[in-house]
């Protein structure tokens, strides 16, 4: 089957979001297009959201979000290739100017809501192009865990060859996160990608992994002792930060004639060593303290957590806020090696899937029936915005019932201590719930299906009765957030 042509789509997105002149930069996620505009005035919104393949606009942590859904990738690319490759950096001193302006006309408040929605930003092109591939590391450990279960006759012994090359597979994307990781943000930073990527290289290397808790360095009655980087996010965010400000410092004063070696030489020694020595034991600490910190509130917490965090969970995704939340889910497995909260998160997904295939079933309006089957499969795949978007958002009420069936959800898994060693969630994410050290433990896959029954059940059943009916007429969605600094209401 040919690919479908994405170019006029692209060519229509690129005049709506203003021109490529308008575009500081792009990057886009599971489902979204995620710009950053010098002008968001410029954006014509409606006719954007109006454009054939477009599933809503949103607006949030400083970015321009066009909503696509699964053929995300696809439409970035034909956007690529009509604005250019390098079109980030083709007029960086307009970009800087422009942001210049920009700051200089926010309150103080403002500039603290600018810094965290950097912040956010930088967080969101490091982990957005990998989460897929965390997603299905995660589905092959869980599986490897089904192949050795006693229950199923152990098919696989965690001796074999074969069992050493599929955890090989499933791990891989765990183990070197740092160099994935400082790839990722190093093209958001706009800095060096391979040689921030050699610095996650350096951090996960076996020689220093072997190392884990003796001592680097001793000054005194300080001791800096070597930590674990394996699994890690928060490390490496602030040293491609590091890579891409040293970087463009060195070459300010290296003769050009030198800049080829010496540039990687002192940039690897220098920033390698800050990690080492300072930032990524502070940071190993931070991250250590606030994985085992929302653990204990999570159980202690139990029902009452999973309520309130099931029922609000999928208000972030409207405002494409909830990409903060994934590196804390990535440091509760690199530090536990599971995740309570990710439990949670996982029921809803099925519910806001339930709640529209309820849409799908009870309609006679065929355009409807197709779009909703569609954003079911793909909710319980684990991407929750075709459905959200397409259908939910824009019938009120069939979200409030995702909402209520995922709050019933969530209940159920903080009250039996839901408990998840992966990153895939809904229904397909079954196996992240088989303790990939424990294959005979089937405590948390019960938990697992009884809370996502749960979470589809309710949604299904209060969608069906009281969530929708043909004579509805299709809403707009909800509002936007204002933009950071200002006090004008964007509105849908």
């Amino acid at each position: 089957m040919a690919q479908k042509d994405y170019s006029q789509l692209a060519k229509a997105i690129v005049a709506g979001v203003g021109g490529k002149e308008n575009i500081d930069s792009l990057i886009h996620c599971i489902t979204r297009l995620r710009f950053y505009l010098k002008d968001e005035s410029k954006a014509q919104t409606e006719t954007i959201k109006a454009l054939d393949g477009v599933i809503n606009v949103q607006k949030a942590s400083g970015q321009y979000q066009v909503v696509i859904g699964n053929q995300v990738t696809a439409v970035y690319d034909a956007v690529i290739a009509e604005i250019g490759a390098d079109f980030a950096d083709e007029d960086e001193t307009a970009q800087v100017v422009a942001k210049t302006k920009r700051k200089q006309n926010l309150t103080p408040w403002g500039h603290v809501k600018e810094a965290f929605s950097q912040l956010i930003g930088v967080i969101t092109g490091a982990m957005s192009p990998i989460v897929g591939i965390l997603a299905a590391g995660g589905i092959l450990k869980g599986v490897l865990a089904m192949l050795t279960m006693p229950q199923l006759g152990a098919l696989v012994s965690q001796k074999s060859e074969f069992y050493i090359i599929l955890s090989a597979m499933g791990d891989s994307v765990f183990y070197f996160l740092p160099m994935l990781v400082g790839f990722t943000a190093a093209k958001k930073l706009k800095g060096d990608p391979v040689l921030t990527a050699v610095i996650g290289g350096v951090l996960v290397h076996p020689s220093l992994v072997a190392l884990n808790g003796k001592s680097l360095l001793e000054i005194g009655s300080l001791n800096f002792l070597m930590v674990n980087y394996t699994y890690s996010i928060f490390p490496m965010i602030l040293a491609a930060w590091l890579v891409a400000r040293l970087t463009k410092w060195v070459k300010n004063w290296l003769p050009g004639y030198l800049q080829i070696i010496f540039t990687p030489l002192i940039v690897i020694a220098v920033v390698a060593a800050i990690t080492l020595y300072i930032t990524g034991p502070a940071i190993i600490w931070l991250s250590n303290g606030l994985a085992f910190g929302i653990q204990f509130l999570l159980l202690k917490s139990g029902w009452l957590s999973g309520l309130l965090i099931g029922g609000f969970y999928q208000v972030l995704v409207i405002f494409g806020l909830h990409w903060g939340i994934l590196p804390i889910i990535a440091n509760d497995v690199a530090t536990s090696g599971h995740s309570y909260l990710n439990a949670i998160l996982s029921t809803t997904m099925v519910a806001q899937g339930a709640a529209v295939l309820a849409v799908a079933i009870k309609t006679r309006k065929t355009a409807l029936k197709e779009l909703s089957f569609a954003g079911a499969i793909s909710a319980f795949c684990g991407v929750t915005e075709p459905a959200i978007y397409g259908i939910n958002l824009k019938y009120k009420r069939v979200f409030i019932s995702g909402l209520i069936g995922s709050a019933a959800g969530g209940f159920v898994s903080g009250l039996l201590h839901g408990n998840m060693f992966g990153f895939a969630g809904s229904w397909i994410g079954f196996a992240s719930f088989l303790d990939p050290k424990h294959p005979a433990d089937l405590s948390n896959l019960w938990i697992f299906i009884a809370a996502s029954a749960v979470a589809t059940i309710v949604p299904f059943i209060v969608t069906y009765v009281w969530g929708y009916n043909d004579q509805m007429q299709e809403g707009q969605g909800m509002a936007k957030p204002q933009k950071p600094g200002t006090t004008k209401k964007v509105t849908a």
